[in-house]
Parts: structure tokens; C-alpha cells; sequence
């Protein structure tokens, strides 16, 4: 069916998962038997509160998203991760991320980034149903004004996944549209400025924050918005808002939003790094999606896993990423004093380099990883060889070992993907307070340095890394937060925006997406790089990117898509 709407899937044919509404014309307009109707959500306060905890969730509008579940926010644990479209991965076997890495994005063909704007404002207008219909159910006042909390919450978080991809967004209001308002209202087609979408976003996460409980208990589950997660994403916009992308907030008022999270003295940086994505209660985590038995994503473990033990190879750790994780002093491989050896690459390298990426020779699975050749398991030579890693490594964060790699089908899966933790709110704050007081200054109302916070991360005792020290100017406390930045948040959906936010994308984004080809010759090892993915390309118009074409004909031409599409 054919919707003239810039929510293109959602007017005629469902309120996402539970209700449906019914078409004008004759022949739609039937009973369906495998929904609830408006009226039953609207009159049934269990109804409407499992309605309220679906929309975390969204429809699955390309294959292989969401694959045993519905996708969430982001990409989360898909096959193709979003981290293999930047210079963090790539993946093994395409999944329509090459395009993206090539340059080759058009309105026509996204890829694997082409359901945000649909997905986004399909939730939008359920959010907008549900709260709509709030009054009228028979529920205690106190409790439907945190269902109101966490409806802005989430509402706030799909137009900051429009804004952080497209720009200025389409702001809906709290009007629910029909397709007699298509043609009409004007507000179906305006798109504001970045500025006027983002203080919404703020104002209705300001208001959500009011309303939002403090912590999850028995009746508000984990894996529910609260005070803490409403306050991450404001300081995230708010970082977002003063960067040279959007150029249209202050670096103060990030800083004061990053402080404010961090005030709530209520999260903090775990101790080992690689068990915070690995269980559900890790006082890291401010909000995370959560999966049971019954609800699993994708299985990470086989997905990308190493060939030479059955797994798939997925999202591939480029050399790009390697290099630039520092030596256990703190310096760069590339500094001369650093004691970095090319004939021992991985030798005594930052901690956080052997949490994240599985390399030659690393122990895995009571073995170790050979993608050497001739003769590695886990290289071309090697079982499954189609699964060969093209860049010589394979992903460690995420995977729990004690999970099964080969048949897991229900018995894998279950681990958390992370939205908020402490460490970026962390960075958030460092980087926030060095551009608006430099590095070394503790800003009046609050309590740390920009320096001071980027070691509370360094300083976690899986990591431990050196303490950054005083004097630094504050363009080294740049390079030294972006550094925080690339490692500690590797693969965790914001290396993407990073570098785009910072303008920075045609630099790291047209380097060529580097691997490694590993020769043994007895028991020596000798290392030459390799081009793992050809053809890597960087505009300035994919600092955004393209509205879908079927988003603006849906419009008839009306929303206005962005520069150089």
C-alpha cells in the first residue's frame, strides 16, 4: 500500500507489534485476528504497559536485522555491526556495509543504514498513540506520569538517532497523523534547523527526567528508561550540540549535563573491562537492552568467530584499529621510545587491545588463534575457509566464551547490548570541559577536571594505564580524550559519529581499511600489511546521510533531502 507520509511503513498498517487501525478504503478495512485492537490497549492498563515496554523495540524492515528478535536502538548485535562501517571493521562478508565503507551511499541504496529515518518515525507516531491515550486509562496518576517519562524518553531517543544521521529533523509534535492529514499539514514535510531539533529533544528529556524513577526495582524493570539514562542521552545531545558538526550549542552546558550524571553518585567504573558486556547488573551500566532465552539476538559467538572453530568471521577488527592502541606506557607504537616491536606486535600493548580483538596467537577456547599461514586453522588454510578473516583478526568484545560457538541456537545470545555506561558520560565530560576550560580546570559547581576524569577510566584496574599527566595543553587533551574515545568505546556505535561530529571524517574515513598477512616460517613470524577492503572513500556530503528516496516521493518531494544527494 502506497502512504503519502513521511512515516511511509506506519500509518495504515500497524501501531508497531500489538494494535492496528483501519484503512479508508473498503477493501482494507477488515478485523485483523493477529492484533490487538486501539480500543483493547487503550482500556486494558496491562495491555498498555506491555505496549509501552514494546516500543524499546521496532519492526524488522531489512533482512537480517533483528535476527531471532526485533531490532532496538541502533544496530546492537546484528550481524553487520555499525562498527563495520567505519574504521573500526569491516565485514566479512558484505551484509550491504561495503557500499557505505566505498562511498557509494545514495538516497536509492543505503545499505545496512537504511532503516533509521522509517523505523524512527514509525515509533514516533506510536510513542505520540500512546501518550495521546495516557488520560484515559484507569491507572494511578503517580504511575501514568512515569509511563509519560518514559514515552519522552524514548521518543527523545529516535529523533537523536534522526538528528546524529540526518541532520534537522521533521519534529511531530504529539499529534498522531492519519492519512488525511498527509497533504495538509505542513509539518509532515518541514524539516527544523539542527538547533531547533536538538533543544526539543533536550526539553523532552528534561521533562522525562522529572518523571523518571531513580533506579530499577521490582516494579520498573531493568532494561526501563530511568532518571540516569534520560540524563546520559541529554549530555550526549548536548556533546553532539557543541561539536564542530553542529556548531549550535556550548561546550559548558555539556559539560554542566555529562556533571550532572556524574553528580547522581550513583554509577561507576567497573573493575574488569571485558565482564561489563557480559551480565546485566554491572554498575557501569546506566541502560542497556536486555535479552532472555526466549528473546535472543543474533549469536554473537558463531557470528564472529574465528573459522578455524566453526565461527562466521563477521565484523572483522581492521589494522587501522590495531595500530593505534598505545603500548602499556602510554605511548604510541609509532613513538620511537615506546618499546613497541614490529616482530611482537601484540606484546605489551593497552589492556583494553586484548579484551577487544582476537589476534595470532591470543588464547582462545583452551587454544590459541592461528590466522598465520601456511598451515593456520584460522586462516584461508584453515576449515570453513570462505569464514577467513580478510583482515588477520577476529572480535573479542562482547563474546562470552562460556557460550557455545557451533549449534548455540538458544543457548547463546543473552548478553546485554549497552546504550549508556559511566565511561562515556566519563568522556563526555573530559572532552566537554577541556574545549570550554581546559584540561586542568575543575569548573565551578563541579568536581573534577577534564584530566581527572579521563583517568578514572584509564585508571580501571583491567586497564590501569598510565595517569595523563598535568600541563597538557589543550590541544594534546584533544588527541588524548579522541584517543579514550577510539579504544574504550571500540565497536560500541560511536566511532561513526565520532569522526563525523569532529569533522574529521575525510581524513580517517579515506584511509584504506588495512589488515594483516602473517607468514610462519618455523617458529618465527614475519608481518606485511595488506588492503583488506578496497576502494574505501570519503565524501563531504556523507557527513550525512541521504534521506531514502522512497521517504521523500512518499512526501511527494517535499522534505528536502540533504546537500550533494
Amino acid at each position: 500500500m502506497k502512504t503519502r507520509n513521511i512515516i511511509h511503513t506506519a500509518i495504515c498498517a500497524a501501531v508497531l507489534g500489538t494494535t492496528a487501525i483501519s484503512c479508508k478504503k473498503d477493501f482494507l478495512n477488515i478485523t485483523p485476528t493477529d492484533k490487538l485492537s486501539e480500543q483493547t490497549v487503550l482500556s486494558d492498563t496491562s495491555v498498555f504497559e506491555a505496549y509501552v515496554i514494546n516500543r524499546y523495540i521496532g519492526v524488522r524492515l531489512q533482512d537480517k536485522e533483528g535476527d531471532g528478535t526485533d531490532p532496538g536502538f541502533g544496530r546492537g548485535f546484528e550481524y553487520s555491526m555499525w562498527s563495520s562501517i567505519t574504521d573500526e571493521s569491516i565485514y566479512n562478508n558484505d551484509d550491504n556495509t561495503w557500499l557505505i565503507q566505498r562511498g557509494l551511499l545514495a538516497p536509492e541504496n543505503l545499505g545496512m543504514a537504511g532503516t533509521i529515518w522509517p523505523r524512527s518515525y514509525r515509533s514516533i507516531r506510536e510513542i505520540n498513540f500512546a501518550l495521546n491515550g495516557l488520560s484515559t486509562l484507569k491507572m494511578s496518576a503517580a504511575h501514568k506520569t512515569i509511563l509519560e517519562g518514559e514515552l519522552k524518553f524514548i521518543r527523545a531517543f529516535r529523533y537523536h538517532d534522526i538528528i546524529r544521521n540526518y541532520g534537522g529533523a521533521v519534529l511531530m509534535g504529539d499529534k498522531v497523523y492519519q492519512l488525511s492529514d498527509n497533504l495538509q499539514d505542513a509539518a509532515l514535510f518541514n524539516r527544523s534547523t539542527i538547533k531547533e531539533s536538538i533543544d526539543y529533544v533536550v526539553s523532552q528529556l528534561d521533562d522525562a527526567i522529572a518523571k523518571l524513577p531513580k533506579d530499577n526495582s521490582d516494579s520498573w524493570a531493568l532494561g526501563r528508561a530511568t532518571k540516569g539514562a534520560a540524563m546520559a542521552l541529554k549530555a550526549r545531545m548536548l556533546l553532539y550540540a557543541a561539536s564542530p558538526q553542529y556548531n549550535t550549542g556550548t561546550w559548558a552546558d555539556a559539560a554542566k549535563a555529562a556533571n550532572d550524571v556524574i553528580a547522581m553518585n550513583k554509577y561507576v567504573i567497573s573493575s574488569d573491562y571485558s565482564k561489563i558486556f557480559l551480565t546485566n547488573t554491572d554498575p557501569e551500566i546506566i541502560f542497556a537492552r536486555l535479552y532472555t532465552k526466549n528473546a535472543n539476538h543474533t549469536h554473537l559467538e558463531i557470528a564472529n568467530g574465528p573459522n578455524g572453530y566453526g565461527g562466521w568471521g563477521g565484523n572483522l577488527p581492521l589494522q587501522n584499529l590495531v595500530d593505534d592502541y598505545e603500548m602499556t606506557n602510554g605511548k604510541a607504537i609509532t613513538d620511537a621510545s615506546s618499546g613497541y616491536d614490529p616482530n611482537n606486535p601484540y606484546v605489551g600493548r593497552d589492556p583494553r587491545f586484548y579484551a577487544t580483538v582476537l589476534y595470532n596467537n591470543s588464547a582462545y577456547r583452551g587454544a590459541t588463534v592461528e590466522t598465520f599461514t601456511p598451515g593456520g586453522k584460522d586462516s584461508k588454510d584453515g576449515n570453513d575457509n570462505w569464514n577467513t578473516s580478510k583482515t588477520g583478526y577476529y572480535l573479542k568484545k562482547f563474546m562470552n566464551d562460556a557460550y557455545p560457538l557451533q549449534n548455540p541456537w538458544g543457548n547463546a545470545g543473552f548478553q546485554p547490548w549497552i546504550y549508556f555506561r559511566y565511561a562515556e558520560v566519563l568522556l563526555n565530560y573530559a572532552e566537554a570541559a577541556n574545549e570550554a576550560y581546559g584540561p586542568d580546570v575543575v569548573p565551578a559547581g563541579m568536581t573534577l577536571s577534564a584530566r581527572a576524569a579521563v583517568n578514572q577510566v584509564r585508571a580501571r584496574a583491567s586497564v590501569n594505564m598510565p595517569p595523563l599527566a598535568a600541563g597538557l595543553t589543550q590541544a594534546q587533551m584533544r588527541d588524548a580524550v579522541r584517543y579514550e574515545r577510539r579504544v574504550e568505546l571500540a565497536f560500541e556505535e560511536f566511532r561513526f559519529y565520532d569522526v563525523r561530529r569532529w569533522q574529521i571524517a575525510e581524513v580517517t574515513e579515506n584511509k584504506p581499511a588495512l589488515g594483516i598477512t602473517i607468514t610462519k616460517s618455523g617458529s618465527t613470524y614475519s608481518y606485511a600489511s595488506k588492503v583488506a577492503l578496497d576502494g574505501r572513500h570519503f565524501e563531504k556530503k556523507h557527513y550525512w546521510l541521504p534521506i531514502p528516496r522512497a521517504e521523500i516521493q512518499a512526501s511527494n518531494n517535499k522534505i528536502k533531502q540533504n546537500d550533494g544527494y
